[in-house]
């Protein structure tokens, strides 16, 4: 099981878990909007320390990114593996193809 599989799935099990020792229930009991607020914020939080910070910063906020996605895919349901098939449907496709394709 590689890492983000095993992270998907300690996230899916801590949804449930006491929101007072567990941050993926404490952002799960507050709701879909914060969720998506707190992605929305390490996301920006990424391209400041991509564009001004240094190369430890953007791997720190890259992950906080990568985990608070997971959190709100599986708010929403989602599962990692649907969205690593979208990418492995992607793959070989160029992305000015791809994105001119979902235009159509």
């Amino acid at each position: 099981m590689d890492t983000l599989t095993r992270l998907a799935a300690t996230i899916a099990s801590r949804r449930t878990a006491d929101p007072a020792t567990s941050w993926v229930a404490k952002l799960h009991a507050r709701g879909l909007p914060v969720i998506a607020k707190k992605l929305g914020e390490e996301a920006v939080e990424t391209v400041i320390a991509a564009l001004s910070g240094t190369r430890e910063e953007l791997v720190g906020e890259a992950a906080d990114t990568i985990f608070h996605l997971l959190v709100l895919l599986d708010a929403k349901g989602v599962t990692l593996d649907e969205v690593l098939a979208e990418l492995d449907r992607r793959e070989g496709t160029s992305g000015i193809a791809e994105k001119a394709s979902r235009s159509e």
